[in-house]
């Protein structure tokens, strides 16, 4: 489950790497993406500044709203349910991104591993977006089961990753071609273990639905 990734180049930048006009120019972004903060996306053929998370509208023990939580990772197996559907059929995007995290190690203890393409300067991880009145445009990562990917030695689910060859298909074909896609990457994964600390940063939950 990706509750952090890093990227580290500008709209600018993102806009070339993807033929896409920079629509977000001046968005104020971290390199660090949490659940509930901004990031970059790649939609409708333009780069913009969005949500990462869904919102997901909770009540307390009195019936009372909540602030609602970010759900930030949707789950290959779900994107035909209630939650995604209509988003996964009709609005699907790009999240540019140079890295992504997950926490190892035992609990209160555990650090930040950082996975990427080796060699590359940005790729694009497979995802959906929406408008909400809590937050505006927001977006989520497709998650897919890393079975026979390098990241399975990290966790068990790993985001969707396009090739560029792929790119147009998540985009604009079909949700059955969509489908088609979520699959765990083939190819070579580079694996950074530190030592830095996973909760050093306002990382967020419920994350997956």
């Amino acid at each position: 489950m990706c509750n952090l990734y890093r990227m580290t180049k500008n709209v600018s930048e993102v806009a070339a790497w993807f033929d896409a006009v920079a629509a977000a120019e001046g968005a104020n972004l971290g390199v660090e993406v949490y659940p509930g903060y901004p990031g970059l996306v790649v939609a409708g053929g333009a780069v913009k500044a969005m949500t990462w998370g869904f919102p997901l509208v909770l009540k307390g023990a009195k019936g009372q709203p909540l602030k609602p939580k970010p759900v930030n990772n949707a789950r290959t197996d779900k994107l035909t349910t209630f939650f995604w559907r209509h988003a996964f059929a009709e609005r699907r995007c790009l999240i540019p991104l140079t890295a992504w995290a997950e926490a190892e190690g035992a609990k209160g203890q555990m650090t930040r591993t950082w996975l990427s393409l080796p060699d590359a300067p940005m790729f694009a991880a497979a995802a959906v977006w929406r408008q909400s009145d809590e937050w505006g445009a927001c977006y989520a990562m497709v998650m897919t089961e890393a079975e026979g990917s390098d990241a399975a030695s990290v966790h068990s689910r790993m985001p969707v990753l396009l090739t560029p060859e792929d790119q147009a298909a998540w985009t604009g074909g079909t949700p059955d071609e969509a489908l088609a896609l979520c699959r765990a990457w083939e190819g070579q994964l580079a694996i950074d273990r530190t030592d830095q600390p996973w909760v050093k940063g306002a990382i967020s939950q419920p994350g997956l639905l």
